[in-house]
């Protein structure tokens, strides 16, 4: 039995019932998730890969799960894709993209490999190319189609990974994520006619700053409404105003000089001001719209109960738009056709702390608008019963958010709370939660500002109350989201 086989026996045979996971964000039927690979459109389906390990719920070599949508909310769980089983990636098949082609379906990703050289040992990271028809894969004869001795002289050979691919006019483009051997973290840029000889282009993008972490993953590059955005996920971040610390996850709006292949004069920002969020891709979908995906997990945050088999989720996919200059995100509309109990109040007063009727659930979407009044505090708390919760408070004087999971079970010493800036305030300001069992995704101002997180309170606490320090007349509507 080959190392893709096993992998599929596997999880053939230990996998977990579907009532343990969540109802409509991605999870592994049994094991560890994290980085999205490969989201794009094949044969009229969107695909999703992503970073696989089957036989614990930690981190080992990596493999490609693999999934299928039509609505990008109701999943079908398709055969592993990828295994590590050849000699230039038999430590791990890492991130990657992927794009329908006249040849088929192709992958592109980073096979590792580790070698000894006097006593020391050393990891190399290299580009490699997978052609399938949708359910099964062949990695290229030709692999590595690129090797780090293809970068120039003191860039990293150890870091360099996440390779995203797109067509232009004139051949195939390759973005991967790399630093210099000084640390400086950057991006570089590949280009071939035909997926088999590829050639150093440029390095597409760098940070001069020394503020932007010491390693870019994931990178994404596309054109959205006339702007060029890069987006990246950089590591070992100090914080700012902007930034927490950490694994972060950034977009860059900016300027590409199409001749010299460099992204210049660029802003950057925060793409969610959670504590699980990290290596987004994005995909074009056929009618026109850029939809991203991301990791809803932190690198250094691990709160999953240690009885659990399966660990992580991915967001569900959220539709991006430009909007003076920045970045809106919201939930796919395709998760409306799956409302029902639908719930509405209107002109509603809360004074004081208060439930009410029909409002309660951990898998539903919810939209709290204030409309007016006299107050300095505005809070919600989910996921809540007489031990637990999760709350969101909206400081209106001092224009803060603050995100708080403390009391939603944690047994560890891990992040719980977080305060940030609103950074697009409105005089009726909106908040839209998006709960999913073990998950909140909270959509500020319509999607301005995005706060993620993962929560695992046991599923029977379900209440949901309002706190206001003053009064609040507040508009609220509820649906419950069924996908069974």
């Amino acid at each position: 039995m080959n190392q893709l086989e096993k992998a599929n026996e596997y999880v053939k045979e230990n996998c977990v019932v579907q009532e343990e996971l969540p109802e409509f964000h991605v999870a592994p039927l049994i094991g560890w998730m994290n980085d999205p690979n490969g989201f794009s459109v094949y044969q009229g389906k969107v695909h999703l890969f992503y970073q696989y390990h089957p036989y614990s719920a930690q981190w080992g070599p990596m493999h490609w799960g693999h999934c299928v949508t039509e609505d990008f909310v109701k999943w079908e769980r398709l055969p592993v894709a990828l295994a590590p089983d050849q000699a230039y990636d038999e430590a791990g098949c890492f991130s990657g993209s992927g794009m329908e082609t006249e040849a088929g379906h192709v992958l592109v990703y980073t096979g590792v490999r580790k070698e000894e050289c006097d006593g020391v040992q050393k990891e190399y990271q290299n580009q490699c190319i997978a052609v399938g028809n949708g359910r099964s894969y062949k990695k290229s004869e030709q692999n590595p189609v690129i090797t780090g001795s293809m970068l120039p002289e003191g860039f990293s050979r150890e870091h360099f990974r996440d390779p995203k691919i797109w067509r232009e006019p004139d051949g195939y483009y390759m973005a991967v994520g790399n630093k210099t051997n000084e640390g400086i973290p950057q991006v570089v840029l590949f280009h071939s006619e035909d997926f088999s000889k590829w050639n150093y282009v440029s390095v597409l993008a760098r940070d001069q700053s020394g503020k932007l972490g010491m390693m870019w993953e994931c990178p994404d590059f596309f054109c959205m409404d006339e702007q060029y955005v890069l987006i990246a996920s950089p590591q070992e971040m100090c914080a700012d105003e902007e930034f927490h610390n950490g694994n972060n996850a950034v977009y860059f709006i900016g300027e590409y000089n199409q001749k010299k292949h460099e992204f210049n004069d660029w802003q950057v920002y925060s793409l969610d001001d959670g504590f699980d969020f990290y290596a987004p891709q994005t995909m074009l979908a056929p009618d026109g719209r850029r939809i991203m995906i991301a990791w809803m997990q932190s690198w250094d945050s691990n709160i999953r109960p240690a009885g659990q088999r399966w660990a992580c989720m991915m967001t569900l996919p959220r539709e991006l738009k430009l909007v003076d200059g920045k970045i809106v995100q919201s939930p796919v509309r395709e998760i409306e056709q799956y409302y029902t109990a639908p719930v509405r109040y209107d002109g509603k007063e809360i004074a004081g702390e208060c439930q009410l009727s029909g409002i309660r659930g951990r898998v539903l979407d919810m939209t709290v608008e204030i409309r007016e009044g006299n107050y300095r505090t505005f809070s919600i708390r989910f996921a809540q019963n007489e031990q637990f919760y999760t709350s969101l408070t909206y400081h209106r004087e001092k224009n803060l958010l603050e995100l708080d999971r403390t009391y939603s079970g944690m047994v560890r010493d891990a992040v719980a709370y977080r305060r940030v800036k609103v950074k697009y305030p409105k005089e009726q300001p909106k908040f839209r939660l998006l709960l999913d069992k073990y998950s909140a995704e909270i959509f500020i101002n319509d999607g301005g500002q995005v706060l993620s997180t993962t929560l695992y309170t046991p599923p029977e606490a379900e209440g949901i109350s309002f706190f206001c320090d003053g009064t609040a007349v507040a508009a609220i509507q509820k649906y419950t989201i069924s996908v069974s």
